[in-house]
């Protein structure tokens, strides 16, 4: 997992190909303005544009997860957003099956920490990172880039 703000993105472009792109991308549009919804913006890269109620831990880890073949850069345009984080490899407890089409599988374990991105941070999360977000108070607007690995 990485944490940082969106001026320093450029340090992790060696990471993955798309990297580059996908902040590209959003340092090109007027990301406060992106309408809600799912846009492929290339080969192997999805923006899904998230505007909702920010929840409570309890009820955000229900959906604790993870993903096999997408790696998650989530960007906050109004927040702050809470997250909950574990390493894949602590997690004992499936919560069912991996779902291949939606590429995602679930977990019933505890996360090890919480951290808070404010406006115009983001967090890259890979597959081994097990996460839950959307909690905060009010109303939450993020970015979520899937990566195609």
């Amino acid at each position: 997992m990485i944490v940082d703000s969106l001026q320093s993105a450029a340090k992790y472009f060696s990471l993955h190909p798309n990297f580059k792109k996908a902040f590209d991308y959003v340092n090109q549009n007027n990301i406060s303005t992106l309408e809600e919804g799912t846009f492929e913006i290339g080969e192997g890269l999805k923006v899904i544009v998230i505007v909702g109620e920010g929840t409570t831990k309890e009820e955000s880890i229900k959906g604790f997860e993870c993903h096999d073949k997408n790696i998650d850069i989530q960007i906050s345009i109004k927040g702050p957003e809470t997250f909950a984080w574990k390493p894949r490899e602590k997690c004992i407890s499936p919560n069912g099956d991996y779902n291949d089409e939606r590429d995602v599988r679930f977990f019933y374990d505890k996360p090890d920490m919480f951290f808070e991105l404010q406006e115009k941070q983001f967090a890259i999360l890979f597959p081994e990172d097990v996460h839950a977000a959307m909690i905060g108070e009010g109303t939450l607007k993020k970015i979520v880039i899937k990566v195609k690995i």
